[in-house]
């Protein structure tokens, strides 16, 4: 197989344990409802099977595999930091669904202080989401959650809000 005819699904960050046990850093959410028995390893340009034993997913972009053949710390150490891929043909695919993610561009409208500016940006946290607004040359941040978003048009591309009081006199 060809790299042009896979996909990337993440990298071996290093071996577990004495038994050739692999930490997988995984690249995307999913991975855990795709079926597969195989992954395929860049080695050097050229993709090279290898057949699971097991896989677990112990934590949101880690997973534990044990391969067919590796079964030592020397064999497993030769694929750290080795790419892995899987076919096209498994690649999920892309949702339409809109998220919050999907709000970079759109203007910010709020009840009380009117336009703000244009997102610019949409930061992921452990905790929420934060848009970065440009606000009269001012980069401001905005937590994207229930309470403050009021609605959203997504053919005008705005978000309205109402900011909690004090948040946009922090940047003035």
């Amino acid at each position: 197989m060809k790299i042009e005819e896979a996909f990337r699904i993440g990298t071996f960050l290093k071996t577990r344990g004495l038994k050739g046990e692999l930490q997988l850093y995984v690249d995307f959410d999913g991975l855990n409802d795709i079926k597969f028995d195989a992954v395929f390893a860049d080695m050097g340009g050229k993709l090279v099977p290898y057949f699971l034993t097991s896989i677990k997913y112990p934590q949101k972009n880690t997973a534990y595999v044990y391969l067919e053949d590796v079964d030592t710390l020397e064999k497993a150490g030769l694929l750290v930091k080795k790419d892995l891929y899987l076919p096209l043909t498994l690649k999920p695919e892309e949702s339409d669904e809109f998220t919050l993610m999907d709000l970079e561009g759109f203007f910010m409208i709020d009840e009380t202080h009117g336009e703000l500016g244009e997102i610019i940006e949409i930061n992921e946290y452990p905790q929420q989401l934060i848009a970065t607004v440009d606000y009269n040359e001012t980069e401001i941040l905005v937590p994207l959650n229930t309470d403050i978003i009021k609605g959203i048009d997504l053919e005008g591309e705005e978000v309205y809000v109402d900011l909690p009081d004090g948040l946009l006199e922090l940047y003035t």
